[in-house]
């Protein structure tokens, strides 16, 4: 069985995705991109900016599924521009002070809206 998971903490998604799903002890997170959720645009700025509110995003919906970042087991990070990697990883890093989660992380030709950084997460609602 899935259950949706969303919240208004989030952007809504901009097309036929949902912002979570739940099945079993897993919460899958789709991509986030700096979308700033009360206007719905995208938050303009360089990448550590532009990663700061796609860990506030997925913060929000983590907690809308009653976790939080240590509940991740796995993130896939996309970037513009590999060059932005290290500034990236410091954001992104100081989310996961311990035990951080699996991880891979890639160039793309593109991001939706023009983001800079989109990052998709999984979690567990089982931590032992």
């Amino acid at each position: 069985m899935k259950k949706v998971i969303t919240t208004r903490y989030a952007p809504a998604a901009i097309g036929p995705y949902s912002q979570a799903i739940e099945t079993g002890d897993l919460v899958f997170i789709s991509g986030q991109i700096p979308i700033v959720p009360e206007t719905g645009k995208l938050l303009e700025g360089d990448i550590r900016v532009q990663t700061e509110q796609v860990m506030k995003n997925i913060g929000a919906i983590l907690a809308a599924a009653g976790l939080q970042f240590g509940n991740v087991v796995k993130c896939t990070c996309f970037l513009a521009d590999i060059g932005d990697f290290k500034e990236m990883n410091e954001v992104y890093g100081s989310y996961f002070t311990s035990e951080p989660p699996a991880r891979a992380t890639f160039q793309v030709a593109k991001i939706p809206m023009g983001s800079k950084v989109e990052i998709d997460a999984i979690a567990t609602k089982k931590i032992e």
